[in-house]
């Protein structure tokens, strides 16, 4: 059952007041870009059986439809009644996300909602809102970045629709996008953006790998497969760089040596990336990302979504790639503090592959 926009609104209002949060504005915006979203959905059958409808849209709107039941039948995904309407917004994007940090810090700035816990990135419909937040964090001396958004999950409170920012992407891409948000349906934990991103960017990965293979498309898995192999060398460098900052921050320097030997490091990663990606023969996914200005969010932006992917495809491949059976894992990572999670992850990935091993031993 949708639920409408009427009765979160109130509902919004209310769980502001009750937690004393002066920012009442920014949960009204973010409820009327919610709500004009909604405003503007057709069910995809409706437009698929619209002659009017562009022939390729209607193509790509079936194509969703095969990986929806993909998704339920193949990665245990929700069930929810989420993609099954479309929408267009008229814009390339669905909203943009800003991400924030201090001057001399690698931690993301958190910021805390009703009903959904706390993240590290602040999401605008209202470009104007943005731009005069953006000025404030300016005058505070923040590092912070800012990213178009083609899609987010409402973690099941909507039923998210497929929408123009991201529906004529490559099938491959589709169905990822798809599979991660529906993904923050089926697992979200309050408070730990880290664990939760990087949760549904493994099913993500995970899925797109099987979903190629089950239809036969072996050439374009290996690019795939090579691709991920190209992110994750480029991603391990920007966590180098991060950590090394960590270490600058925290010696005892006067604020204009660090900020020097800051953007030195900057400098430099952007000269090992140029270095590293002259050796590839194919896409790595961060051109963009690098052509533009470097800086403690942006670095932080990216360890949100990728730092634990690893980690959690290693539990996926230990249970022999039974997403039912490492949900249930992930559940019970998920349960703990915050702080023991970490550790607890790892103990749980070499038990499990412990066990996968000594299986395999007594196979053969």
């Amino acid at each position: 059952m949708k639920k409408t926009g009427l009765i979160l609104l109130p509902g919004l209002v209310l769980a502001v007041s009750l937690s004393g949060c002066a920012d009442l504005g920014y949960y009204l915006h973010s409820a009327r870009g919610q709500w004009s979203i909604m405003q503007q959905t057709r069910d995809i059958d409706e437009v698929i059986a619209d002659p009017s409808s562009d022939p390729r849209l209607r193509e790509k709107l079936q194509q969703v439809q095969q990986i929806r039941r993909f998704a339920f039948e193949q990665l245990a995904l929700p069930r929810s009644d989420s993609y099954r309407e479309y929408a267009d917004l008229g814009r390339p994007y669905v909203l943009k996300n800003l991400f924030a940090a201090d001057e001399f810090s690698i931690q993301l700035q958190r910021w805390c909602y009703p009903l959904v816990g706390c993240a590290g990135y602040r999401g605008f419909f209202d470009l104007d809102r943005l731009q005069e937040f953006e000025s404030d964090l300016q005058a505070q001396g923040k590092d912070f970045y800012i990213a178009n958004v083609s899609a987010y999950s409402t973690l099941g409170w909507f039923d998210d629709p497929v929408l123009n920012t991201f529906i004529f992407w490559p099938d491959y891409r589709l169905a990822g996008l798809i599979f991660h948000e529906l993904a923050h349906q089926r697992l979200y934990i309050d408070d730990d953006t880290r664990f939760n991103e990087s949760f549904a960017s493994a099913v993500q990965q995970a899925g797109v790998e099987r979903w190629l293979k089950t239809q036969g498309e072996m050439e374009r898995l290996a690019r795939y497969r090579h691709y991920l192999n190209n992110r994750a060398q480029v991603i391990a460098l920007i966590e180098q760089a991060r950590e090394d900052l960590s270490r600058l921050y925290q010696q005892a320097l006067a604020p204009a040596v660090k900020r020097q030997r800051k953007q030195q490091r900057l400098t430099r990663l952007r000269e090992q990336y140029q270095e590293m990606t002259a050796g590839f023969t194919g896409p790595d996914g961060f051109a963009r990302w690098f052509s533009g200005p470097l800086n403690n969010a942006k670095l932080a932006s990216v360890s949100t979504y990728y730092a634990q992917v690893q980690q959690f495809r290693q539990v996926l491949e230990c249970l022999n790639g039974d997403f039912d059976a490492f949900y249930r894992q992930v559940e019970i990572v998920g349960a703990l503090p915050a702080e023991n999670r970490a550790r607890s992850f790892k103990q749980t990935r070499l038990s499990l592959c412990e066990a996968a091993d000594i299986a395999k031993a007594s196979i053969r």
